[in-house]
């Protein structure tokens, strides 16, 4: 009898822990829906189509308070887009956009996932008027995958193309509310802080991946992200660092319009030496990072994208 009640009451402990909602960071601070236009960094370049009126913050406001909101079996549809200009590159033509995004994907051997991402992602970004490009950056080897120097050389092509905002993008997730702006804010922003996979909780409070934005000229201050990172973990917790060593502290916006979906996928294997390399993250911060990526890297300009390979 007492053996029963022992594990009954391991288990109810157990279940209490595991789904106990203050096990996840799910109050976190965040800025709210009404708020968040006020946020974003419009573009201070030139109008690059005369003839056009500039896109009114009043449209981007209306979709941020209204936006369509999606399902995780959305992301499956077909969907119509008009073509992008080779490369991927895309420009609204209904009014000048006051925002200009590069999103920069890390990637290898997800063919699949690919597919889907660019049928919806430019789908979903073309109802923003924004003016974006997509660009996938995949590393070409059989070494262990290096995510943020994957991130690292498409940000590098993305600021030489003078793209002042910089959405770093894993390949399996999906915005599911279109007043989600692909766009940048005063500080960097964490996009994707509400995902299915994580019942739409934060697992911690430093989580800073999955899909960011960050303006490119602090990218640059903070000389990207750490190259070191090979296997599955640490550029993120490293990246994290490096933003509040600059006192770039990231944010996040309300979690209605951050929710996302993740689609399954095969997990890589985790790099046994990530926590020592974390120890000395902001001794090699000035000499690890944009500023020491490889050269050798091959651009071409796909239909739907420009496809960087390392």
């Amino acid at each position: 009898m007492m053996k029963k009640v022992l594990i009954t009451t391991i288990v109810v402990v157990f279940a209490i822990i595991l789904f106990h909602p203050g096990r996840h960071a799910k109050y976190y601070n965040f800025i709210p829906v009404l708020d968040v236009i006020s946020e974003f960094v419009p573009i201070k370049t030139q109008i690059e189509q005369p003839n056009l009126k500039n896109c009114t913050y009043e449209f981007y406001s209306d979709l941020i308070l209204s936006g369509t909101e999606f399902s995780s079996e959305d992301v499956y549809n077909s969907y119509k887009f008009t073509t992008p200009l080779n490369g991927g590159e895309y420009i609204p033509q209904e009014c000048n956009p006051i925002f200009k995004s590069a999103i920069v994907v890390p990637y290898r051997n997800r063919q699949r996932h690919l597919e889907i991402f660019l049928n919806y992602m430019h789908a979903f970004l073309q109802t923003q008027r924004i003016h974006y490009k997509i660009i996938i950056v995949e590393q070409n080897d059989d070494f262990p995958f290096n995510r943020a120097k994957m991130l690292n050389v498409g940000a590098n092509e993305a600021i030489k193309s003078d793209f002042p905002c910089l959405i770093l993008h894993d390949v399996d997730l999906f915005p599911l509310n279109s007043g989600n702006i692909y766009a940048c804010s005063k500080k960097p922003r964490h996009m994707s802080s509400s995902v299915d996979t994580f019942r739409f909780n934060l697992p911690y409070l430093g989580l800073f991946g999955g899909a960011i934005s960050i303006q490119s000229k602090d990218f640059k201050r903070i000389n990207g992200m750490s190259n070191v990172f090979d296997g599955w973990g640490g550029e993120d917790d490293d990246f994290f660092k490096r933003l509040e060593a600059y006192d770039l502290m990231p944010y996040r916006f309300a979690p209605e319009i951050s929710r996302y979906t993740m689609l399954f996928h095969k997990k890589e294997r985790a790099s046994n030496d990530r926590w020592k390399k974390l120890k000395y993250s902001l001794e090699r911060q000035n000499n690890d990072g944009l500023n020491s990526i490889p050269n050798n890297y091959k651009v071409v300009l796909e239909p739907l994208y420009t496809h960087v390979i390392v």
